[in-house]
Formats: C-alpha cells, sequence, structure tokens
C-alpha cells in the first residue's frame, strides 16, 4: 500500500472506496498504509496548498516536543491519546518511553488500519494499550474497560487530541463542549495537549486557510474544519495554559533557530498545552 506500487489486497473490512484520516495522514506524510483513495485527498489539498504535506508534518512534530515536555518536565507517566493514526514517523509511546520507560500510554482509534497496527504494536510493549472507542464521545472514552483499566484517574493524566477536531462533523455538542466535557474528567496536575487546523485571519494566510478547508470537507474525506484562533483557546477553558499558550504549531517550542521561512500553510496549523489547576 504505497504511492509507488498498486495497492495490495485490502482486508475485507477495511472500505477503501472512502478516504480514511488516519491513512490520509500517513499519504501526507509520505507513508506506505494508505489507499488510492486517500492520495487523492491529498492531491486535491496540494492542488489550492502546494506544500499542503506540511500540516501532517508540523502536527506530528508539535505532538513529539508535547510529548517530549509532559515526559521530562512534568512527572506525569500515563498518557491518553485520542485518535492515535499510523505509525509513520515517532509516535507518542516511543517518544514517551524513551525518557520515562515505566510511561504507559493508551491510544484510541476506530480505523481498522490503526487498531491492526495496535494489535501488532501490543505484541513488543505491554505498556502500550488501545481502545477502539469514539474519540469525540467523552462519556464512552470514561467508561471504556481499556482505559479504565490502564488509566489511573486519582492520579494526573496527558491527555491528547492532536490533529483530531478538525474531522469532528457535528453540531451539538460543539467540540469545545467535547472538550469541557474531557477536562472536568480529568484529575488536578493533568496536562492537556491540543492541535488543529486555523484560520489565521490575515490578509496574507486567511485564503490558503478556506481554499483548504473547502477542499478537505468535498474531498473523499469529508472533513477538515479550519477554526479561529478564538475558537481554538475555547478549547482549553478551565486550564492554565503552558507557555506560550496557543501558537502554530511551528512556534511551540521548536528544537532550535529557524533558519529558514515557514511555508504559508504552517500558519494554518495552531496548538497549544494546558494544565489543569
Amino acid at each position: 500500500m504505497s504511492g509507488t506500487s498498486p495497492d495490495a489486497a485490502a482486508p475485507v473490512y477495511i472500505d477503501t472506496s472512502k478516504a480514511s484520516i488516519a491513512r490520509v495522514y500517513d499519504a501526507f506524510l509520505n507513508g506506505k498504509d494508505n489507499y488510492e483513495i486517500d492520495r487523492e485527498v491529498l492531491r486535491r489539498v496540494q492542488q489550492v496548498a502546494p506544500e499542503a504535506a506540511t500540516l501532517a508534518v508540523d502536527n506530528r512534530s508539535f505532538l513529539i516536543r508535547a510529548t517530549r515536555f509532559v515526559a521530562s518536565q512534568t512527572g506525569i507517566t500515563q498518557f491518553l491519546d485520542c485518535g492515535s493514526g499510523l505509525p509513520t514517523a515517532e509516535n507518542t509511546h516511543q517518544v514517551a518511553q524513551r525518557i520515562n520507560p515505566d510511561a504507559r500510554v493508551v491510544y484510541v482509534d476506530n480505523d481498522p488500519v490503526v487498531l491492526a497496527h495496535g494489535r501488532a504494536l501490543l505484541e513488543e510493549n505491554d505498556r502500550t494499550h488501545f481502545s477502539a472507542a469514539d474519540i469525540f464521545n467523552p462519556r464512552e472514552i470514561l467508561n471504556d474497560p481499556v482505559v479504565r483499566k490502564h488509566i489511573d484517574f486519582s492520579e494526573p493524566i496527558a491527555f491528547f487530541q492532536m490533529g483530531t477536531l478538525h474531522h469532528y462533523n457535528g453540531t451539538s455538542p460543539s467540540t469545545a463542549e467535547i472538550m469541557a466535557e474531557y477536562i472536568d474528567a480529568l484529575p488536578s496536575g493533568s496536562f492537556v495537549g491540543i492541535s488543529h487546523f486555523m484560520d489565521p485571519e490575515t490578509e496574507e494566510h486567511s485564503a490558503i486557510a478556506r481554499r483548504m478547508e473547502d477542499t478537505f470537507l468535498h474531498s473523499p474525506m469529508g472533513s477538515g474544519r479550519f477554526a479561529t484562533m478564538d475558537e481554538l483557546r475555547g478549547l482549553f477553558r478551565g486550564l492554565d495554559m503552558v507557555e506560550p499558550g496557543v501558537v502554530i504549531c511551528a512556534d511551540w517550542w521548536p528544537d532550535g533557530p529557524r533558519l529558514k521561512e515557514l511555508d504559508a500553510v504552517s500558519y494554518c496549523i495552531a496548538g497549544g498545552v494546558g494544565h489543569k489547576p
């Protein structure tokens, strides 16, 4: 299943007539776990934003840095990662366990391809677990047997919704209401990491954000909403923000001095990490 070879025979439970969010991200990251329908989404978005793959790269890089921060600076050893995606690049458990081998990670994702990878991962890592619950249904996740078995809600938790909420197509509850329910359930001392497509509302970059949004929404994937900065800040309500707050992902504690100019699309994905008092 790569961009350069014909599709292998798909497992019967995988619908290759419809793009999968996880497989589209995999295509954006130049991975091999995607089908032609997923690569079609990438091509369409690249027509309106040639550097569109940078969205996924910036998102994954932010996830890595946020995980590294939590694992090295906070003492938290349990991570609940919603919408884990495919193992194209470094994943939460790899980053966290490199710093603290005792870190436990529960991934939540109901994509069949992701779950297949998850089952394989379970055989080699006994501190990493998978749940197939619905990441947009807090009650389902908070009561999920796998989550409850491996996440201790009497101790601080690192809770991640990285590159997920912009794929929620519902109107009630809103994404802010979904996050409020999660935040309310987290114990004091927890950290919350969120990244999300953003319309920067600037003359220079707003048009490209809305063109990408229109393309995502009308692609075989059918989701990908770009929120405003005010909307994104509302997702962290009740939390104390870790500096520098909600910023474009590329600006959240980058790994070193910036020698190259950012692509325009880098201004269209933002993230932050908040702490629950």
